[in-house]
């Protein structure tokens, strides 16, 4: 083999500090976007904990939101169940006042001939005669005389 000079022995030297250099340079510049990267993960992952955090708190409100949701929801299906209630007892009243008022005209009818029952005289006789005899004549007490004035008067104004 041939020997080396010495200007090609300082070249390749030259040549490998630059090439030294050059990867020291490039050594450098990963270290640089490692750190960059880092840095820029870090973010990232405080960005993401700041998201899911915030995720986390909305799903907490909307959860408290539902819960009031359906206590009202549950507040509402009772008082409609109470309205439910009262609408069935007022139907019931209502079917019974129609009742009544198909049934005034023989209401009325009764109420006048038991005034004008009233206004007759007891007379023996007749009462024998239409067959009242046999049904027992209820006793009064000196209170039945005393407000039988007073029915009288009101009997009318009741119905």
């Amino acid at each position: 083999m041939s020997a080396l000079s010495t200007v090609q022995i300082k070249e390749a030297n030259a040549h490998l500090a630059a090439l030294h250099h050059r990867v020291a340079e490039l050594e450098g510049t990963v270290r640089e976007q490692a750190e960059s990267l880092i840095r820029k993960d870090e973010q990232y992952q405080a960005s993401i904990r700041d998201m899911v955090d915030a995720k986390d708190r909305d799903i907490a409100e909307l959860q408290k939101r539902l819960t009031q949701s359906e206590e009202e929801m549950q507040r509402l299906k009772a008082s409609i169940k109470d309205k439910d209630r009262d609408v069935e007892r007022l139907r019931h009243q209502s079917r019974i006042l129609a009742q009544i008022c198909h049934s005034r005209p023989l209401l009325n009818a009764l109420v006048s001939l038991m005034a004008e029952a009233e206004g007759i005289p007891c007379l023996p006789n007749v009462e024998q005669c239409n067959g009242l005899s046999s049904v027992p004549d209820y006793a009064h007490s000196e209170e039945d005389l005393e407000d039988s004035d007073i029915d009288r008067t009101l009997f009318g104004t009741t119905v």
